[in-house]
């Protein structure tokens, strides 16, 4: 994809979506081609998990994760 420079600062956000999504972007400065945006090969997923799909495992609780606050545990959290 080309565009220029003006269009760039108008629309980065939207161009930084296609460079995540493996499209490269040429800037222009009139008829001149000045810059390239390429995606960064990278090792961190850019899709978020779907609704549902376990991420870690399962949270283990016991009684004392019920137990009520004291006044320590209450200054901990702002709650005093």
């Amino acid at each position: 994809m080309e565009v220029t420079i003006e269009y760039a600062k108008a629309h980065f956000s939207h161009l930084l979506q296609q460079v995540a999504l493996g499209e490269e972007v040429l800037l222009l400065q009139g008829a001149v081609a000045v810059a390239r945006i390429v995606p960064v090969k990278s090792s961190l997923p850019l899709t978020r998990p779907c609704v549902g799909e376990r991420t870690s495992g399962p949270v283990r609780w016991n009684t004392a994760s019920f137990a009520a606050l004291d006044e320590t545990g209450m200054h901990e959290l702002g709650l005093l």
